[in-house]
């Protein structure tokens, strides 16, 4: 995204900040249509199967209220009464009184079209009915319906559809065309089975008050029973088969399945009254008009904000990236080297003000370059006059080598070491005018040093040096010892009675390196201590404000050489380098984290530690990056 360029970004912003919105607004919008059409659709189906289900209760009250008119009537109670017919005779002998209980049956059918048939069985097998007959002469008291109307003691029982039983009518209506009810007729004060009035109901008049009823253009209802058995499904229907375990414990409810590859939603409703289930089936996918109404305003609104979005983004983003992008061809002229092109604009704007700022840094840069050019022709007759300066130097270690042999030539050998040590150490000081150098070199550049001074003081100066092979490979600044060591010596070692003795060691403590030099000489008291190291902090102030010298103010101790006049930061009369030139040279090439470290106790010594960054890479050694 970063390397995007400013005006692909702009046109992205601009396209999140309008067009998203709309987008999520829109999403959210048709979701929230989606769910609450959903939920009208739901309860408008759930009304029209409450509705469905009254006009059946009302069937099946009508049929149940028949029971009760046919157990009451006085013919049907003398007929229950009457004893049974030899073998012989015809349970359908056209005796007066059961002609006219089979009118009034027949009153029945003619008040309620939906009833197919009634028939009233008493207890002894005979049975007298309107419409319905028995098929063989097998006792209809052996029959299931019969059985279960019993064991129902007098209450009204919906059986559904007639499976095998052994009656038919004079109109031949198929089992799947009529629902069977029945209900036993009772004794009140024994409770014994009188006989059952079987009544027969059209299944047209369900299938009437379902098939009316349309779910969006494919749904219907269905209604089965309390066994999950149809009781009226459409010619139609893509569904064969319910199981019970699909329906809730509750009364109503809705529930999704896949049928045959096609995803349908189930809406139910059970009747308390009849047990019964009606189920408003239909497709998913079928939306209703509004809702597809609505979607199609929303799409319409998002692809209008969408155009419109996308219009205004790129206009905005050539408006702000074509000023940005001059400026930028400006800049990409001047980094060429064209330092002569300058923004012409009268914007006011922040473009406009990086311009002007433009103009003016260029202008600025060519006054620089002009005093660089001064500063270098001054630099190089500088470096000629530095390279006149240099041969005093050489020729001065020059001769001491000549020396140096002509003493080895008489003889006078103690002569040529001294004179041999001092030239390696003009040779070291002088190192090629680097001011970083290997440590090594360093090492035998104070080994040069002391070399000579113990050949100064004899016994009294003892030393060692000891280098960790870590370290060894690594640049310092040069002449970072020889100050302290020579501080050492002057006001430590020889101030103190008898030989003393002057440990160095340099070795690393993670990335830091660190050279220590230690003495037994007479140390110095916490006064001198605590001055010493204000003057330590002093040294650091920017180099402006200090004067470079060989030493600090007098006192004891390994550190303090006096200055000419008094002050610690001030040099020394005969020149040379002190503990503040070495800080300051610390901090002003490594930091503040680096530098002297000063630790003394009067009689016991001074110990003087020296931390600087570990580094090995030469580069880095000068000061390259």
């Amino acid at each position: 995204m970063n390397n995007l360029p400013i005006r692909f970004k702009l046109i992205i912003h601009f396209l999140l900040v309008s067009i998203l919105p709309s987008i999520v607004l829109a999403v959210f919008v048709s979701y929230t249509v989606d769910r609450i059409i959903e939920k009208q659709v739901n309860e408008h189906t759930l009304q029209l199967i409450g509705k469905v289900n009254k006009s059946l209760e009302f069937y099946a009250g009508n049929m149940q209220n028949i029971s009760y008119f046919i157990s009451f009537n006085p013919e049907v109670e003398r007929f229950l009464a009457e004893e049974s017919l030899p073998e012989a005779a015809d349970p359908q002998a056209d005796m007066p009184n059961r002609y006219e209980l089979r009118r009034f049956l027949q009153g029945f059918t003619t008040l309620y079209p939906e009833v197919a048939g009634i028939l009233v069985l008493n207890a002894n097998g005979d049975y007298v009915s309107n419409e319905l007959y028995a098929r063989s002469a097998k006792k209809l008291t052996d029959e299931d319906w019969y059985r279960e109307a019993v064991e129902n003691k007098g209450i009204f029982k919906i059986l559904g559809h007639p499976n095998g039983r052994n009656i038919t009518s004079h109109v031949n209506y198929k089992d799947e065309e009529v629902i069977s009810v029945v209900r036993a007729i009772v004794e009140p004060e024994t409770q014994r089975v009188k006989g059952v009035v079987l009544i027969d109901l059209k299944l047209r008049v369900i299938a009437e008050t379902a098939k009316d009823v349309r779910l969006g253009k494919t749904g219907f209802l269905m209604v089965l029973d309390q066994a999950g058995e149809f009781i009226y499904t459409p010619s139609h229907s893509v569904v064969s088969k319910i199981s019970s375990e699909w329906f809730a414990d509750g009364s109503s409810g809705t529930f999704s399945k896949q049928v045959e590859g096609r995803k349908l939603q189930f809406i139910y409703r059970k009747s308390p009254f009849t047990n019964w289930t009606t189920v408003g089936v239909f497709s998913t996918v079928e939306s209703v008009p509004e809702v597809r109404e609505i979607r199609f305003y929303v799409v319409s609104f998002v692809f209008f904000v969408c155009m419109i979005g996308i219009a205004v983004s790129f206009y905005l983003s050539y408006s702000i990236s074509r000023p940005i992008g001059q400026l930028m061809s400006f800049m990409k002229k001047a980094e060429s080297g064209d330092l002569t092109i300058r923004y012409i604009g009268k914007r006011f704007d922040e473009i406009g003000q990086l311009g002007r700022s433009f103009n003016k840094m260029l202008a600025q840069i060519n006054k620089l370059l002009f005093q660089t050019e001064q500063q270098e022709r001054q630099k190089r007759e500088a470096e000629l006059k530095s390279l006149q300066a240099h041969i005093k130097p050489h020729f001065l270690y020059n001769t001491l080598d000549t020396i140096h042999w002509m003493a080895r030539k008489k003889g006078a050998d103690d002569v040529a070491e001294v004179v041999e040590a001092l030239s390696r150490l003009f040779r070291l000081g002088l190192s090629r005018g680097q001011d970083r150098i290997p440590i090594m070199d360093e090492i035998e550049h104070i080994r040069s040093y002391l070399q000579i001074q113990k050949t100064r003081y004899k016994d009294k100066l003892n030393y060692s040096l000891a280098v960790d092979p870590k370290v060894q490979d690594s640049f310092v600044l040069k002449l970072v010892l020889q100050p302290v060591v020579e501080n050492a010596i002057y006001h430590g070692i020889k101030e103190r009675r008898g030989p003393g003795h002057i440990d160095i060691e340099a070795f690393t403590e993670g990335d830091i390196l660190v050279l220590r030099v230690q003495d037994d000489g007479a140390g110095m008291s916490e006064e001198k201590l605590a001055g010493l190291r204000a003057c330590l902090v002093k040294a650091s102030e920017p180099p402006e404000r200090l004067r470079y010298g060989g030493g600090f103010a007098e006192g004891s101790g390994a550190l303090v050489s006096s200055g000419a006049s008094g002050d610690p930061r001030l040099p020394e009369a005969g020149g040379g380098y002190g503990l503040g030139n070495v800080q300051q040279r610390i901090q002003l090439v490594h930091g503040e984290a680096y530098g002297l470290t000063v630790e003394s106790e009067a009689g016991k010594g001074t110990v003087v530690t020296i931390t600087l960054p570990l580094l090995k890479d030469i580069r880095y050694a000068n000061g390259e990056r």
